[in-house]
């Protein structure tokens, strides 16, 4: 989009949809897998895609990704195995080529796009010695996705968060000066609060067809 930065973006896609009781990034949602909504939100802001699978690769659905049209889309795995959506962030910093990620995951279909613009926005708008992160709050929480991140600080926050044996995304922004949008910043642009809202039972994908 005109006047936005350069961006990676990160979608995190290592989980194994335990709780869901299958691949759920591939079950289809009006028409289309769930994980191509997530990337239809991110492209109008990316120069790139960056998708962070599990040990075991990527599946059908990330390969068919790599196929299609607009921004470059590259796969990563995890070094390790279930260790955590941390690890997968940590892979995808390694491999970003813009210096701000836009990261979210891959079981979030209803992310807002102005929403996501408002973080890459407010990120390049802020010092770079004093904010390294732009993230959301929730009912006074920060939310750990989706989130943008100076890439140089955030490769740092996550080795120490490793190094501390936290797997958290929350624990790699513990390292990071983060500026965080309260609801009334964010809320007009999506009063539903669905860009937070993620898959990871059965029973929220209902949801998300019954209320779209």
């Amino acid at each position: 989009m005109t006047g936005l930065p350069a961006v990676t973006a990160v979608i995190l896609a290592g989980g194994r949809s335990h709780r869901f009781g299958a691949d759920k990034l591939a079950v289809s949602l009006d028409g289309r897998p769930l994980l191509e909504h997530v990337v239809a939100a991110v492209v109008p802001l990316a120069t790139e895609v960056v998708v962070a699978v599990g040990t075991e690769g990527p599946s059908a659905v990330v390969d068919a990704l790599r196929g299609r049209g607009g921004p470059p889309v590259r796969v990563v795995a995890d070094p390790l195995p279930d260790a955590g959506p941390a690890a997968g962030l940590r892979a995808a910093l390694e491999v970003a080529r813009e210096p701000t990620v836009l990261v979210v995951a891959g079981d979030m279909p209803r992310l807002a796009a102005p929403v996501l613009e408002l973080l890459v926005r407010h990120l390049a708008a802020a010092d770079p010695g004093a904010v390294d992160s732009v993230a959301l709050a929730l009912r006074g929480r920060v939310q750990p996705l989706p989130v943008t991140l100076r890439v140089g600080a955030a490769t740092a926050a996550a080795q120490a968060a490793a190094a501390s044996g936290d797997a958290r995304l929350l624990g790699i922004l513990a390292h990071l000066r983060v500026r965080v949008l309260e609801e009334s910043a964010w809320r007009p642009l999506d009063p539903e609060a669905w860009t937070l809202v993620d898959v990871d039972r059965p029973a929220d994908l209902d949801r998300v067809r019954r209320e779209r």
